[in-house]
């Protein structure tokens, strides 16, 4: 049995979740999310909770994954989601300009983003930035692309990062004796 698919969800005030063949769609404070489910999966919705049920046995791992996107979207609409990214190097920066992110990473020339739909950045610092919003499969997608720009390497450290991100450093060449 899955455990994950047999828990069940339980939905906070203020949120409503409702259900239209096999498309769920989630409405609380900070907005709405909506995803289609496998048809062999069943949603029941009452007051307070939701519970998922599969049709047979073969379909395990779409009655996890429903019910852990299910509990994704619940948790969006009300807290929403956040990721903290650092830049660590000389010159490396991020900047903010409206709807596009421009990041300084050692390149010859600054790598201009395009921020998404649904997607909030905040930057403290010119090495910070926060990249939040309400769908959680967003919000990890962009900060995985930011960080793609330039991603940490070993010796040195420097580069794009998590913030709770440990990076493993390597010991360099030594020299000869």
């Amino acid at each position: 049995m899955s455990r994950v698919g047999n828990r069940i969800i339980n939905v906070p005030t203020g949120v409503t979740v409702n259900v239209d063949g096999n498309v769920i769609t989630v409405k609380g404070p900070k907005g709405e999310l909506s995803t289609v489910i496998n048809k062999n999966i069943s949603v029941e919705v009452s007051e307070t909770e939701v519970k998922v049920t599969r049709k047979n046995d073969n379909f395990k791992n779409f009655h996890g994954t429903a019910n852990a996107n299910i509990q994704n979207m619940i948790i969006g609409v009300t807290e929403g989601y956040s990721k903290k990214l650092e830049a660590v190097g000389v010159g490396y920066r991020f900047q903010v300009k409206g709807k596009e992110l421009v990041v300084s990473a050692g390149y010859s020339n600054p790598v201009k983003v395009k921020v998404p739909e649904g997607i909030t950045l905040d930057s403290p610092s010119n090495t910070e930035l926060f990249v939040k919003g309400i769908d959680k499969q967003l919000v990890g997608q962009f900060a995985a692309e930011v960080r793609s720009i330039r991603k940490p390497e070993p010796y040195k450290g420097k580069g794009i990062r998590y913030a709770d991100e440990h990076i493993r450093r390597k010991e360099g060449k030594k020299a000869s004796k």
